[in-house]
């Protein structure tokens, strides 16, 4: 009987899979030789494969408008990029390379959108949804935006009050408008109703109150989110169809309402093992909205999704080395990790969440149970399960091999570096690796670059207020100029 990781992973999980297989014994993610990387840039590295964000967007795009084709579906797609889900301008430069509408939630992503504008990635006709409290200086933002000519911005009322903010704001005649519906939690969360959004009884009558005699606002969009995602369970098809019947509802005395948005929450693969019929769930939202549709006798809306984990989650990963064993008892080992676990994928230690967790190398040794211990000095700076059981199996290697053994966080690029303060002064002053962004050029052929190097202690000591150490290196500072290098080479 074999007791290797190859056969361990062979036998559970169908592999090779999208997205990975194994060449001369070590890991390769989306055709990209990990160890190359390794050997180069050294570790611990956060990788972004830009090329896996294309994929997912012309994945889901399809599904939608294949699907409402096939059912004779009156209303138009939308696919929205929500920017929070991770700002960086090389991941806008590739989602706006592939038709995208842009979603806000905070009043510097409205600073984002005038410096896209500005370098002509998007246009005055882009559509802007604006989700979020929303503070006087973010609807006066979005409000100049509209002032500005910019055509199809929809600030979100996310509560009563907010249009008031609108009404001062705005000098055009009209402004077009969305209000959120607020959705009943699972039964199982610590509140009931969700904080965001107007209450569902409270819709209507906040329309006819406010708007509908209102000649300064259009209402254009519903829109409705469930924070756990898009799922086929009973809940979220309860969820679901009390929207959609809004919005029939609202429709019948709103003549300016065409659009439903369903918000995020399609799920990434957080394990080998993950499971999730896309083309099913699409289906069934898409018929769910046309069946009532048909039934209260309504246009079918045009439907818009905001898809910010699902479009960036799957091009991101996370490396580390093992720096060494430690068997704390007869059952526990531990294997230590050169940054922290808690600093680098937040959500694993903040929320609980599961990532795609594969050695590099040694897939060739036999495996054990383990647990990877991070470099902070916090408790819980550990990770210790996956998805499809309460433990971790990686390979066993001998102390003294001279080759580490390394270790792969994937499909980490969605919010863990916005959690994590990129940059900034981190848990235990433990920096931040180095950062390596993967793109295909003009004429198709991947390359590598270094897009930030590990953070130096002059840089969080600076942020702490420390005066700078006399004779500081500025080994490790960002090339100028090296994401216009990357832009270009792109085009």
């Amino acid at each position: 009987m074999t007791n290797r990781y190859f056969d361990l992973i062979d036998q559970t999980f169908y592999f090779p899979q999208e997205g990975f297989d194994i060449e001369a014994g070590n890991l390769v993610f989306n055709g990209v030789p990990l160890m190359y990387l390794v050997k180069k840039y050294g570790t611990p590295i956060k990788i972004t494969y830009l090329p896996k964000i294309g994929a997912q967007i012309k994945r889901a795009k399809n599904l939608f408008t294949r699907s409402m084709k096939s059912m004779g579906y009156g209303g138009r797609y939308y696919y929205c990029y929500c920017t929070k889900t991770c700002h960086f301008s090389y991941v806008l430069n590739e989602v706006l390379k592939h038709d995208v509408q842009l979603e806000t939630s905070s009043s510097f992503d409205i600073d984002i959108i005038r410096h896209l504008h500005k370098l002509g990635k998007i246009s005055k006709d882009t559509i802007i949804v604006n989700n979020g409290f929303k503070p006087p200086e973010y609807a006066q933002k979005i409000s100049s935006l509209i002032n500005d000519g910019f055509k199809n911005v929809i600030p979100v009322m996310d509560n009563k009050e907010e249009i008031e903010l609108f009404e001062q704001y705005v000098k055009k005649k009209t402004c077009n408008i969305g209000i959120r519906v607020a959705t009943e939690e699972e039964p199982n969360f610590e509140f009931y109703t969700s904080r965001l959004g107007i209450r569902h009884s409270d819709v209507i009558p906040y329309y006819q109150e406010k708007i509908a005699n209102n000649p300064r606002f259009k209402l254009k969009m519903l829109h409705f989110f469930v924070d756990t995602g898009i799922k086929d369970t009973l809940y979220y098809w309860g969820e679901l169809k009390k929207a959609v019947k809004l919005y029939c509802e609202l429709s019948k005395i709103c003549p300016d309402l065409h659009a439903l948005n369903i918000g995020g929450g399609m799920p990434i693969r957080n394990t080998l093992g993950f499971e999730f019929d896309y083309k099913y769930m699409v289906r069934e939202i898409v018929n769910m909205i046309l069946q009532q549709c048909e039934e209260d006798e309504v246009p079918e809306p045009d439907i818009f999704t905001e898809f910010g984990k699902y479009t960036v989650g799957e091009s991101g990963a996370t490396i580390f080395s093992v720096l060494g064993q430690k068997q704390q008892n007869d059952a526990e080992l531990w294997y230590m990790v050169d940054n922290s676990l808690m600093n680098t994928i937040p959500d694993a230690w903040g929320i609980g969440e599961r990532f795609i967790l594969l050695p590099i190398n040694k897939w060739h040794n036999d495996y054990g149970r383990v647990n990877i211990g991070g470099l902070s000095c916090d408790n819980s700076d550990y990770y210790n399960s996956e998805v499809h059981e309460s433990q971790v199996y990686l390979p066993m290697y001998d102390k003294n091999d001279p080759e580490p053994l390394y270790l792969g966080f994937f499909h980490t690029g969605a919010y863990q570096d916005a959690l994590s303060g990129y940059g900034g002064i981190k848990h235990c002053l433990i920096p931040s690796p180095k950062h390596v962004v993967l793109y295909k050029n003009s004429e198709g052929n991947l390359v590598d670059t270094l897009y930030k190097d590990t953070q130096l202690p002059e840089d969080m000591l600076s942020i702490l207020g420390y005066h700078p150490l006399s004779g500081a290196s500025k080994k490790g500072k960002r090339t100028a100029g090296k994401e216009e290098e990357m832009e270009a080479d792109q085009e």
